[in-house]
C-alpha cells in the first residue's frame, strides 16, 4: 500500500469537503467523503446512527469504518469526530499524509450558526468552545501538515495546501 492519499481532518465547517473536492480535481485523485462511506456501510444517516447508538456508539462505528478504508490516490475528507478513533487515525497516517485544516474559534462560530443541523457530534450540554478545546490537541497530534486558514478564501487554502504537499 502506497502512502499516496491525502486525509483532511479538522473541525466541522473547516472546509474539509470543499477543499477536498477542489484538491482531488487539481491532483487527478478520487474524492472520498468518510461520512458518506459510513452512511453507505450502515445503511442509515449519521443522525440516525447517533440517535440509536449514542455518541460513543457512533464514534466506535466511525473508527471501525475509517480504519477499513483502503484506497490509493485519493483525497479523504473525514468527519469532525474522526480524530477520536485511534485505530482510524493510525490507519490514515499509514496510507497517506494527514492534513489539519485549522480554523480559529472566531471563524468557526460564524460558519457554524446551526450546530445541530450540521450534525456536529457533541455531548449533551457541550459548547462549541469546549469541543474545539477537546479536539484541537488531537488534530495537532495526528497532523503531518497544518494549514492555518486564517481569513483566507478556500482557493487560497487549496494553494497553501498544494505548496505544502509539493
Amino acid at each position: 500500500m502506497k502512502k499516496n492519499n491525502i486525509i483532511l481532518i479538522g473541525m466541522p465547517a473547516s472546509g474539509k469537503s470543499t477543499v477536498g473536492v477542489i484538491l482531488a480535481k487539481i491532483l487527478g485523485y478520487n474524492f472520498i467523503d468518510a461520512d458518506i462511506v459510513i452512511q453507505e456501510k450502515e445503511g442509515r444517516k449519521l443522525a440516525e446512527i447517533i440517535e440509536t447508538e449514542g455518541i460513543d456508539g457512533f464514534i466506535n462505528i466511525e473508527n471501525k469504518i475509517n480504519s477499513e478504508i483502503e484506497v490509493e490516490k485519493s483525497v479523504i475528507s473525514t468527519g469532525g469526530s474522526a480524530v477520536y478513533g485511534k485505530e482510524a487515525m493510525d490507519h490514515y497516517k499509514n496510507i497517506g499524509r494527514v492534513v489539519y485544516l485549522k480554523v480559529s474559534m472566531d471563524v468557526l462560530t460564524k460558519r457554524l450558526s446551526d450546530v445541530k443541523q450540521r450534525g456536529v457530534v457533541m455531548r449533551e450540554g457541550q459548547s462549541l468552545v469546549s469541543l474545539y478545546n477537546e479536539r484541537t490537541p488531537l488534530h495537532e497530534k495526528y497532523a503531518d501538515i497544518v494549514i492555518d486558514e486564517g481569513s483566507k478564501t478556500m482557493e487560497e487554502v487549496v494553494a497553501d495546501l498544494l505548496a505544502a504537499l509539493a
